[in-house]
C-alpha cells in the first residue's frame, strides 16, 4: 500500500481520493487549510492543516510519502469571474522545487477538460460561457499544467468533465488522445478511482487524459 498526500483534501474531488484511498488500505495524508473538519474516523488517515502555496507547509507534509495529489478548487462565487485566480500556478511554484529535491516523484494534479492543450477541444458553444465563467481559473489551470509538463517529475494530469457528486460506477471513460478529447459529465468518486488507480499501477506517466462518462 502507498503513503500518499492529498493536497486539497477537505473537499471535492480531494475528499474523495482521502475516502477511496482509505477504503483500498493506503495511507492519507490529507492537508488542507480545513484539514481538522475532515470528518472520517480511520487510523490510516493524518489530517495535516497548511497552506498549499506555502512551501514551508509542503516541505514537511512531503516527508515519507510515496506520492502527491494536487486537487485544489477555488470557491464558486462572485471571486472566481471577476478576480484574477492564482491558487494553481502558486501553489504547483510552490510544491515543484520540493518534490524535485527531496521526493515524491509520482504527482497526480487535477486540472479539467479546457485546461492546456483541452481548450482547442472545446466546441463553438462552450466557448463563449467557458471563457465567461471559468475563464479566469482555467487560465491558471493551464499555467499549472505548464509548470507540471515542463518538469522531470513523473506525472500525470487529469482534465475531468462536468463534475457531479454522484455515486461512483467505476465505468468512465479515460480519453488519451486529442483526437477524441470531449467535455462530459463524470462523478468526482469516479475521478478519484482513476487517480488511486494510476499511482497504484504507475499508469499514464506524462499524460494528460479527459475524463467522462
Amino acid at each position: 500500500m502507498a503513503h500518499i498526500l492529498v493536497v486539497g483534501a477537505s473537499r471535492g474531488i480531494g475528499r474523495e481520493v482521502v475516502r477511496e484511498g482509505l477504503a483500498r488500505g493506503h495511507r492519507i495524508r490529507a492537508m488542507a487549510r480545513s484539514a481538522e473538519t475532515i470528518a472520517i474516523d480511520d487510523p490510516k488517515l493524518e489530517r495535516w492543516p497548511g497552506d498549499a502555496t506555502q512551501a514551508g507547509d509542503l516541505a514537511p507534509a512531503l516527508d515519507g510519502v510515496d506520492a502527491v495529489v494536487l486537487a485544489l478548487g477555488v470557491p464558486k462565487d462572485v471571486r472566481f469571474v471577476l478576480k484574477p485566480v492564482t491558487l494553481f500556478s502558486s501553489a504547483t511554484q510552490a510544491l515543484l522545487p520540493l518534490m524535485q529535491a527531496q521526493g515524491p516523484r509520482r504527482l497526480v494534479a487535477v486540472t479539467g477538460f479546457g485546461a492546456g492543450r483541452s481548450r482547442a477541444a472545446l466546441s463553438t458553444l462552450e466557448k463563449l460561457p467557458f471563457k465567461a465563467i471559468m475563464g479566469r481559473a482555467y487560465d491558471d489551470k493551464s499555467r499549472q499544467e505548464a509548470m507540471i509538463e515542463a518538469s522531470d517529475l513523473d506525472w500525470t494530469i487529469v482534465r475531468p468533465g462536468i463534475l457531479t457528486s454522484n455515486r461512483g460506477t467505476g465505468r468512465y471513460r479515460v480519453l488519451r488522445e486529442p483526437s477524441e478529447w470531449r467535455n462530459g459529465i463524470i462523478p468526482r468518486a469516479d475521478v478519484a478511482d482513476f487517480i488511486l488507480t494510476a499511482i497504484e499501477q504507475g499508469s499514464d506517466l506524462r499524460a494528460a487524459p479527459v475524463l467522462v462518462r
